[in-house]
C-alpha cells in the first residue's frame, strides 16, 4: 500500500521542543530551528563543535554542576543503549549579545539513543525545554524553591543509584528491601494522636519497594498529612523511583495549600522521572483543630474513614488520573469531611485488597468488614488484623504499605 512521501528532515526542524544530534563523542551534527530559537545560538556556531565547547559551565559560578550531570547521562545513554530523562538542572548560557554575561537558566533534558544496524548506539538525541520562566515565578531563592533544589539532586542521587547497581537478582532483591526500610521509617509520634504503619513486601522475589507512605506534621503543628502512593514496576529501579516520588510529595506538602496542589506539583516532577509515570498516590490533610480531612487522589484507591457507630465511609469524591499521564496541566480535585475524635483513617496500597480474576469492589468490601470488626482497636493492632485478615494464605502477590491513624 502506497501512502505520502514523508519529510523526515522537515518533521525534525518543525518540531515545536528543540532537539539536538550529537555523535557518541558529544559533537553537534544537527540541530532544529527550535534549538537555535531556544539557546541564542545558529548553525555556524554549533555545528561540528564538541558540546561543552560551545556550552561550558559558568566560569564564575564554582557550584555549577550542570556541565558535569549533562556529561555523565550522554555517556551512559551511549554506554547502556537507555534513555535518560534528567532532573531538572540549572545551566547557565553566556549571553550571545554580550560576552562574559551569564543568565540564569533552568532546563528539563531527555537524552535517547539511536542504534545502528548492528545495535550498537551510533548517535545521541538530546532533547531540551527550557523552563527558566516556570523557576523565577515561584518566587525566587524563597524557602519553596530551596527545598525544590534540594529535593532535585536528592531524586539524581537516587536515579544514579537505580541505574549502576547491576546485580543478580538475589542481591537485587536484598539491596531493595534494604533500601525500602531507609526510606519509610516509623511515623514521628503524632502528640496524642496514634498511628501505625507496616510494609509487607510480596512473595514473589523481586515485588518489592513499589509501594510507599508518610506522615508529615506541618510547621503549624494543627496539620498532619497523610500518604501513601504506589510505584508501578518492582525491584530496585521501582525503589529509587519511589524514593524519589515520596521525597517529592514530602516536600510538596510542606508548602502546596492542600492535599490537591501538592499532588499538581508531584504530577509535574512526575513527568521528569523516568518509569515515574503513572504512579499513583493519595493524600491527606488532617486539620486537628478543625476536625476535618481534605484529601485528593491522583488514581489511587481511596483512604477510609470509620467512624465509632461502626460505619465505614470510603473516600472516593476528589479522584483523578495518575500521576504524570496528562499532556497539560490541569487542577486536581480535592474534597473534605468532617471527623470526630476516635474515629479511624486508614490509607492502603493495592497490594492489600487487589486479587487476580476478582472485581476491585470485592477486595474493597472485603477491607471495609475488616475495619469495621477491628475499629475499637489501638492502630498497631488494627494493622495487624488487618494484614491479618486480608493477606492470602498462599502470600501476597503485589507490596503493601498501610497507615492507621487514630483521630
Amino acid at each position: 500500500m502506497s501512502g505520502p512521501v514523508i519529510d523526515y528532515q522537515a518533521v525534525f526542524h518543525a518540531l515545536p521542543t528543540a532537539v539536538a544530534l550529537l555523535t557518541t563523542d558529544l559533537v553537534y551534527l544537527d540541530a532544529n530551528d527550535a534549538y537555535w530559537a531556544t539557546t541564542g545560538r545558529n548553525r555556524r556556531q554549533v555545528i561540528g563543535r564538541y558540546l561543552f565547547d560551545v556550552f561550558p559551565d559558568n566560569p564564575g559560578d564554582p557550584q555549577a554542576s550542570g556541565m558535569r550531570n549533562l556529561s555523565a547521562s550522554l555517556h551512559r545513554v551511549a554506554a547502556t543503549g537507555e534513555r535518560d530523562t534528567m532532573a531538572l538542572q540549572r545551566y547557565d548560557v553566556e549571553s550571545p549579545e554580550r560576552p562574559g554575561v551569564w543568565e540564569e537558566r533552568y532546563w528539563s533534558p531527555v537524552n535517547v539513543p539511536v542504534f545502528a544496524p548492528d545495535g550498537t548506539v551510533a548517535l545521541l538525541v538530546h532533547r531540551v525545554e527550557e523552563v527558566t520562566e516556570l523557576v523565577r515565578a515561584r518566587g525566587g531563592r524563597d524557602r519553596s524553591q530551596v527545598m525544590e533544589a534540594e529535593l532535585y539532586t536528592r531524586a539524581r542521587e537516587l536515579q544514579e543509584i537505580n541505574e549502576r547497581l547491576r546485580l543478580s537478582h538475589a542481591r537485587e532483591h536484598e539491596v531493595a528491601l534494604h533500601l525500602q526500610e531507609a526510606m519509610l521509617p516509623a511515623p514521628s509520634p503524632l502528640g496524642h494522636h496514634r498511628a501505625a504503619v507496616r510494609y509487607r513486601p510480596a512473595v514473589v522475589a523481586l515485588n518489592v519497594c513499589g509501594d510507599w507512605y508518610d506522615i508529615i506534621d506541618l510547621p503549624a503543628g494543627d496539620c498532619t498529612v497523610v500518604a501513601v502512593g504506589d510505584v508501578v514496576g518492582h525491584g530496585l529501579r521501582a525503589a529509587g523511583v519511589m524514593g524519589q516520588l515520596r521525597s517529592a510529595l514530602s516536600a510538596a506538602s510542606l508548602i502546596a495549600k492542600g492535599p490537591a496542589r501538592a499532588l499538581e506539583v508531584l504530577g509535574r516532577y512526575a513527568r521528569t522521572v523516568d518509569a515515574a509515570a503513572t504512579a499513583t498516590a493519595a493524600a491527606v490533610y488532617i486539620d486537628w483543630a478543625g476536625r476535618t480531612l481534605t484529601y485528593s487522589s491522583a488514581g489511587h484507591l481511596p483512604p477510609a474513614l470509620w467512624r465509632p457507630d461502626g460505619t465505614v465511609t470510603f473516600l472516593d469524591q476528589a479522584t483523578d488520573p495518575p500521576l504524570g499521564v496528562r499532556p497539560e496541566h490541569a487542577a486536581r480535585p480535592e474534597a473534605r469531611v468532617a471527623f470526630d475524635e476516635g474515629c479511624v483513617l486508614v490509607l492502603y496500597t493495592d497490594g492489600l485488597v487487589e486479587r487476580r480474576h476478582e472485581d476491585i469492589d470485592v477486595g474493597l468490601a472485603r477491607l471495609a468488614a475488616s475495619i469495621a470488626r477491628h475499629g475499637n482497636a489501638d492502630p498497631e493492632r488494627l494493622a495487624d488484623a488487618l494484614l491479618t485478615d486480608l493477606i492470602p494464605p498462599a502470600g501476597l502477590t503485589d507490596d503493601t504499605a498501610l497507615v492507621v491513624v487514630r483521630l
